[in-house]
Formats: C-alpha cells, sequence, structure tokens
C-alpha cells in the first residue's frame, strides 16, 4: 500500500514538474493575439473562423490544397522580436499546418521566417526536422509529444535574440540557435502566422509576452 502510495506521489510530482515548464494561466506580463470575436489585428485571404468557443479554426474552401498560397496563412499585421508564444493546437488524421515566426515577407515565409511543424506523426519513434515539433529545415525535437489526431496540444515557444526554445505538452523539445541550425540568415523581427495547408486546424487560447 505505501509503495503504491509513494508512486502515485512521484506520478504527481512529475506531472507538476511538466506543467511548471508551461506559463500559468494568470502569468503576468501575456497578452491574448485573438480577441475571440473577429480577426482584428491578424491578415489573410484564408477561410479562417472565429468558432463559437473563442478558438480559430481554418475551413479550406473547396479546390484549396496545397501549402504554398502564402497569402492565405494567417498573420499578425504587428512585428514581433523577442517573444513567449503561448498556444493550444488541434488537428485531423493527417493533419498538417505550422507556426510561423519572425517573418521578414509574407510572401515568403519559409525564406524569411522559421517554422515550428504542426504534423499528424503521433506515434513516430524517432521525429525529424520536418515532424511535429520540430523547426523545419533546422533541427526535430528531442522527444515526439503530439498527442493522437483529435486532442488538443501545447505549445510554448520562447525566442529571445537567436535563441529559440520549444516547450510541447510539457516536455522541451527544442534548445537551438537560428545561427547554427541554417537560418542564421533569419531577421529579429517578424510577424506571426500560422500555415494554411488547406487542412482543418484549431488554435486556441493563443498568448504573446513581449520581452525586453
Amino acid at each position: 500500500m505505501k509503495l503504491a502510495s509513494l508512486f502515485a506521489c512521484l506520478c504527481l510530482a512529475a506531472s507538476a514538474h511538466a506543467e511548471d515548464l508551461h506559463p500559468a494561466a494568470d502569468a503576468a506580463g501575456f497578452e491574448p493575439l485573438f480577441n475571440g470575436k473577429d480577426l482584428t489585428v491578424w491578415k489573410t485571404t484564408g477561410n479562417w473562423v472565429v468558432e463559437a468557443d473563442g478558438s480559430v479554426s481554418l475551413h479550406p474552401r473547396e479546390g484549396e490544397k496545397g501549402w504554398q498560397r502564402y497569402d492565405a496563412y494567417i498573420a499578425t499585421e504587428k512585428l514581433y522580436g523577442d517573444f513567449v508564444l503561448d498556444l493550444e493546437f488541434k488537428i485531423n488524421a493527417k493533419g498538417n499546418s505550422g507556426v510561423f515566426m519572425r517573418v521578414g515577407d509574407m510572401k515568403e515565409p519559409v525564406k524569411t521566417g522559421f517554422e515550428v511543424q504542426i504534423l499528424d506523426t503521433y506515434g513516430l519513434e524517432k521525429p525529424g526536422h520536418h515532424d511535429c515539433g520540430g523547426i523545419v529545415g533546422g533541427t526535430g525535437p528531442s522527444k515526439n509529444m503530439v498527442k493522437p489526431a483529435g486532442e488538443w496540444n501545447r505549445y510554448t515557444i520562447t525566442v529571445k535574440g537567436r535563441s529559440v526554445k520549444v516547450v510541447f505538452n510539457g516536455e522541451q523539445v527544442i534548445d537551438a540557435n537560428l545561427d547554427d541550425i541554417k537560418m542564421a540568415d533569419r531577421p529579429n523581427v517578424g510577424h506571426i502566422a500560422f500555415q494554411d495547408e488547406a487542412l482543418r486546424v484549431w488554435y486556441r487560447n493563443v498568448r504573446i509576452k513581449e520581452l525586453k
């Protein structure tokens, strides 16, 4: 009985530690990036919709396909430099999207920013840079933390100077320097954007804390 109690306590402690890597709901300095009503302060030609629960989701139009329709990405009007970006996302089976940051030119987001991948790679043993949690073209996550399709996931992404750290569902999976992962030409300031792959994706509780 004592061993069972000890095991339960250890599990709870491990769970609490994992949650500590994400900022608390009432953490100081965070501002929501979506207002829960409309897409004010964002720009897109894609069919992004504010849902009744305040989440923002992509409803691909008939005939839309592929990822190179850059104007359909949903991007902030404001430029951001150093920040902590905290958000939740959900995808369907075979879903695909991505969190773009410091995009210098929204006509060329892949070449002028960097992307933390969102992809249905649940169960993959050794994820690479193009799998969920990786920096596309740069480095893969240290561990596959994505949940099964249809479940909510959480990213906390800290960008400061050339440093990028990604906490994914309670586990730090990226601690990289952009200059060391073939991203030395990426700017220090730019737009934040979510990728339109013409596949359903949901985002909620998207908030940012700018770092001085």
